[in-house]
Parts: structure tokens; C-alpha cells; sequence
């Protein structure tokens, strides 16, 4: 006799468990499913969530025309620990020539100083290379306040003007300096070793060219400190020269805010770059022509270089960032840069969008202009008026010591806003809107945009410069959490002058001993 249910069958029991196992199967992968649709419909909200709040808050212009949060920094470059005054007897004479433009001679400088300061070397006033470059012959005298420079440092390296003359039995004649070619990026090593010995054995050194002939990151903080003293204090430009530009400075902001953009589409740059296939023919056997006699010989495809950023803004993209970040053709503009490459054809988009646009020649009484903004001391003027300015914009931020110079000056002059576009992040974006890809094209720039430091304090990651960002060596902090980042007395000069003031007595009471005698008598 069966038992109950064994009517089915052994081949009724077989299909019964082969369909549970497929309902179950089923609805394994049914909830895999809802599963996968629930997670996904969670990361697409956030996404549209994430988006919405960048478009919406991303940048806020009345901001932006004031000055970046400090996070309770302030600038400070006075010596924190045991200072000494330099020597009275120093090992020797030291003579600088600095090639280049007004910023990579003013770096110079800085380095100068300091290789003076490590070798225990009296520096005679850098010469500066105008001839060659800028085909005037300002010199150091014609650019900067020497009298301003030599007391600024007077408590770090000792100055002259030049290298005295030496009497020797009744002939007087001029010490001649031994002629060197340091190293690129040379370490302080080299000025304590070959450079010392040299100045020792002659006398003098004459350190030829002399442009980034000392190594950016040295881990002695009150060596970089020394280089914010040459770079923010002890170099200031001549009486005329700020004149001039606090005088156009305050023409453009007489009727409110103004920017400065450094529009760096010039003939060499653009060859630097390999950036060719946007010009003429004609134009295009310029920028080779230029470039076989300027750099080294270097395969480059425009179309590779664009796409990952290393080609200069055309002043249409710069316009095109400006508006997507909400800036109005009521905008004044300032423009510091040479001579476009390419002509008015270029300018013509950028002038349609932002028609306020003026340049040292185009403000102020004109004959003054004409007389005071040639060579040197006309870049002097655009660099003093883009560091007063309420916004820097550097267009091209590489082998460019203008723009990488005055973002950290500005930096130290109170954390100014300076817009700095990530070209590689925008190349995709504008090369899809020359595809006629245009949907979304605003929300792009702003999106990357917002993503910008504008000019606050942040960590120096290479290969960002120390001229560019001297953050943390040159700071300081009121109430601080590290004890090395507290902001020295603000009498530290004071200090610095009474042992000064000592170590001066003490050496001229030794070298008159007959005054003390007679004062004891």
C-alpha cells in the first residue's frame, strides 16, 4: 500500500523539486536585480546631488574680489631662530650676472644673497643682463631702490656696490674675480667647496650666467626665509616706477574692481610650446623659425600637446572662462603681455566679451607712459599693477616667471585671489565645443573652475616653485598647533639692529685698542 503523497511518483517528486529549484533560482536572481537598480538609483542621485550643489555654489564672485581665507596665516619672513649679523671679515668678494627677464633676474637675485650669506661673502651688487633681452641698459640702479636694498639685508650679508680697489706699492688697481659657470640647481655644497675655495684662493668670484644656479628646495628654513626678505622686501622698484603704477592702479580703480590677466600668447612661448597648427602657414614658419634658433630640437604634435594642456590659452578660451565663471562684460581688465602673436584676428572674440580692457599704454598721461615703459621698467609697471590688482590671472603658468612670481608675491601680500585654470582639465572641454560638442559647455568650465585654490594657503607639491609658494617658511601663525609655525616677536628687527650695533662696537674697539687705554686712564 502507498503512503499519502505517493501518488505522485518518484517521476512526479523529481519534476516537483526541479521547478522549486527553478523558482528559486529566479528569485535569487530577482533580488540580485532590485539589488543592483537599488544601488545604482543611490550613486545616480548623489551623483545629480553632488553636481547640482558645484553649479550652484561652486564660485561666488563677491568673493572672489576680496581677498582668500588665510586659516589664521600671515606673512612673516624674519629670522626665527639664532640669526647671527654677517661677519665684519668676510672670505671674499662676490660678483653675480644675472640673465633673463625682469622676474628670472629677480629670482637671481634672491639666490644671489643668499650663496653671499652661505659663503660668508661680500656681494657686490648683481649686474642684470638688459643688454641682451630687453636692449636697454637700465641696470640694477635703473630698476631698484640700491639704497633700500643694501640697508633691507644689512643684518644678513654685507654689500658694496663694487669691488674695491687694491693698493699695492704706490699702483692702485682693480681686483679682478675669477670667472666660474656654477651648476644648474647647484646645491649650497658647491658655494662651501669649489665656489669657496676659488674666492679664497682669488679674492673674488664672478659667478656668469647666473640663473637658477642655486637649488629651490633647501631644507634650512631660515634660508628660504632669507630669500622672502630679498624677494618681498629688499627688492623694491624705484620712486618713479611705483609712482606710475599706483598712479594707474588708481585710474582703474576709480570705478571699482579691476583684474589683471597675464595673456601669455606670444611668439615665444607659443614656439616653446609647439603649439603651431592654430596659425597661418606663414605664421606657423615664424613660430619654427623661432624655435630651431631658441630651444632644442624636439619632436612635438600639437594635437597630443593640446590635449593634455601644454599649449597657452588664446585669449577667445580666457574669455570663455571668464563669462562661464559669471564675470559680465562690465569687468575691467588689465592686460600685462608682450606682443600677441597672431594680431587682432585673436584679440577680436576676447575684446567682444570684455571691452574694458586697458594696458600701461593705454592709461595714464601718455608722454610719461612713453618715457618710463620701455625694457625692464616697463615690466616692472605691469608686475607692480598686477600685484595690486583685486585678481591675477596667469593664462600660462609654465617656464612663465612673471606669473609664477607673482603668485607667490601675491600669496604673501595677503593671500590676493589669483585665478589659476587646470589647462589640462579644460583642454577636453574646449576641444569638444570646436567638435561642436557644446551641451553643458558653461557648467564644464564652471565645474572645473571651482575646484581652484584662488590664492589661499596650500601645500607646495612639486614642481610647483618656492617662488611660487613659499607656504609654510614664510608664514606664520598667531595661535599656532605647532610650535615651529608661531610668529617670532614683532621687535624681532629690533634685536637684529641692538647685536648689530654690538658686534660693530666690538670690532671698532679692537681695532682701535689705543681708545680704550686712554678712556681707562
Amino acid at each position: 500500500m502507498r503512503r499519502p503523497g505517493d501518488f505522485l511518483g518518484r517521476r512526479g517528486h523529481r519534476q516537483l523539486r526541479h521547478l522549486s529549484s527553478r523558482m528559486w533560482g529566479l528569485a535569487g536572481r530577482l533580488s540580485v536585480a532590485i539589488f543592483v537598480l537599488f544601488f545604482c538609483t543611490i550613486l545616480t542621485f548623489s551623483s545629480m546631488k553632488g553636481n547640482r550643489t558645484a553649479i550652484r555654489s561652486e564660485i561666488k564672485l563677491d568673493e572672489l574680489w576680496g581677498t582668500a581665507a588665510s586659516a589664521g596665516w600671515r606673512p612673516s619672513s624674519a629670522p626665527r631662530s639664532d640669526w647671527l649679523p654677517p661677519p665684519t671679515e668676510s672670505n671674499g668678494y662676490l660678483r653675480v650676472r644675472c640673465n633673463g627677464g625682469l622676474n628670472q633676474q629677480r629670482t637671481a637675485i634672491c639666490n644671489a644673497v643668499l650663496a653671499a650669506r652661505i659663503m660668508n661673502a661680500t656681494l657686490v651688487l648683481p649686474e642684470l643682463d638688459t643688454n641682451s633681452f630687453w636692449h636697454d641698459e637700465s641696470g640694477f640702479r635703473g630698476v631698484y631702490d640700491v639704497e633700500h636694498f643694501i640697508k633691507s639685508l644689512r643684518y644678513d650679508v654685507r654689500i658694496v656696490e663694487s669691488i674695491p680697489e687694491i693698493h699695492e706699492r704706490g699702483k692702485t688697481k682693480k681686483m679682478k674675480a675669477f670667472q666660474l659657470r656654477p651648476p644648474r640647481d647647484a646645491p649650497p655644497s658647491w658655494y662651501t667647496t669649489v665656489a669657496l675655495e676659488k674666492m679664497k684662493e682669488h679674492g673674488a668670484i664672478y659667478l656668469t650666467p647666473f640663473s637658477h644656479r642655486l637649488a629651490e628646495e633647501i631644507d634650512n628654513p631660515e634660508y628660504q626665509r632669507l630669500r622672502c626678505r630679498v624677494n618681498y622686501h629688499a627688492l623694491r622698484f624705484k620712486p618713479h616706477i611705483m609712482k606710475l603704477s599706483n598712479a594707474i592702479v588708481s585710474k582703474l580703480r576709480a570705478q571699482g574692481h579691476f583684474m589683471a590677466i597675464h595673456l601669455r600668447f606670444e611668439m615665444d612661448m607659443l614656439a616653446f610650446a609647439g603649439c603651431l597648427d592654430i596659425f597661418t602657414p606663414q605664421e606657423q614658419k615664424i613660430l619654427k623659425k623661432y624655435r630651431e634658433e631658441n630651444f632644442a630640437k624636439k619632436e612635438l604634435v600639437y594635437n597630443e600637446r593640446r590635449a593634455i594642456g601644454k599649449c597657452p590659452l588664446t585669449p577667445e578660451e580666457v574669455g570663455l572662462i571668464l563669462r562661464a565663471m559669471g564675470f559680465d562684460n562690465s569687468t575691467r581688465i588689465y592686460l600685462a603681455a608682450g606682443e600677441l602673436f597672431g594680431g587682432e584676428r585673436f584679440m577680436k572674440p576676447f575684446r567682444a566679451m570684455f571691452p574694458h580692457l586697458e594696458n600701461h599704454n593705454t592709461v595714464g598721461p601718455a608722454e610719461e607712459i612713453a618715457d618710463n615703459t620701455r625694457g625692464l621698467v616697463g615690466a616692472a609697471v605691469d608686475y607692480m599693477v598686477c600685484l595690486l590688482a583685486d585678481i591675477f590671472m596667469p593664462t600660462y603658468d609654465g617656464p612663465s616667471n612673471f606669473a609664477n612670481n607673482l603668485m607667490g608675491h601675491r600669496l604673501y601680500y595677503g593671500f590676493r585671489t589669483t585665478i589659476q585654470p587646470n589647462r589640462k582639465a579644460l583642454a577636453p572641454i574646449f576641444i569638444d565645443r570646436e567638435k561642436g560638442r557644446t551641451a553643458g559647455f558653461e557648467e564644464a568650465i564652471r565645474k572645473v573652475m571651482s575646484n581652484t585654490i584662488f590664492g589661499g594657503a596650500h601645500e607646495r607639491v612639486r614642481p610647483e616653485s618656492f617662488y611660487t609658494n613659499s607656504w609654510p617658511e614664510c608664514f606664520c601663525q598667531t595661535s599656532p598647533r605647532n610650535p615651529a609655525d608661531k610668529c617670532p616677536p614683532e621687535n624681532v628687527l629690533e634685536v637684529l639692529n641692538s647685536r648689530l650695533q654690538v658686534e660693530e662696537s666690538e670690532d671698532s674697539e679692537s681695532e682701535n685698542p689705543s681708545n680704550s687705554t686712554g678712556t681707562a686712564e
